[in-house]
């Protein structure tokens, strides 16, 4: 069991420290938040309010649980893989195995769900106070 964890996070590291992903990931990071931080800085160096005002509403929205800039960020970053190292086999057959994997638990997930709604319609529905009244 411990050793099989150690051989999991290895991988997982070898993957996400890969220098070709990481800098993907950064570059990625950068349009979807780095931007903002950055502007911010500028802002508040200078005193210029429009850019605080602006980086700051940008920030409060990127801090809110809703938002989905990690999933933008990972997308644009497979993006740029594809297109900055399209030679990069090792990466991008880590990837598709990925979203293989995810499609496949949200097949199953599909599937589970669609079972208990078909075993909820099979059972005897009773006949509640309205339908009761329609049939008198």
């Amino acid at each position: 069991m411990k050793a099989e964890t150690k051989a999991k996070f290895k991988k997982f590291f070898q993957f996400f420290l890969n220098p070709k992903l990481l800098l993907c990931l950064g570059i990625a990071w950068f349009i979807t938040n780095g931007w903002s931080y950055v502007m911010f800085g500028i802002g508040s160096y200078y005193n210029i309010p429009w850019m605080i005002a602006v980086s700051g509403a940008y920030l409060t929205f990127l801090w809110l649980p809703i938002s989905p800039e990690k999933i933008v960020t990972v997308a644009i970053a497979i993006f740029l893989l594809r297109l900055l190292f399209p030679g990069d086999k090792k990466t991008l057959a880590v990837l598709y195995e990925m979203r293989e994997k995810i499609k496949e638990t949200i097949k199953q997930k599909k599937e589970k769900k669609s079972k208990k709604k078909a075993k909820k319609d099979t059972a005897d529905p009773e006949i509640s106070d309205g339908d009761a009244d329609k049939e008198q």
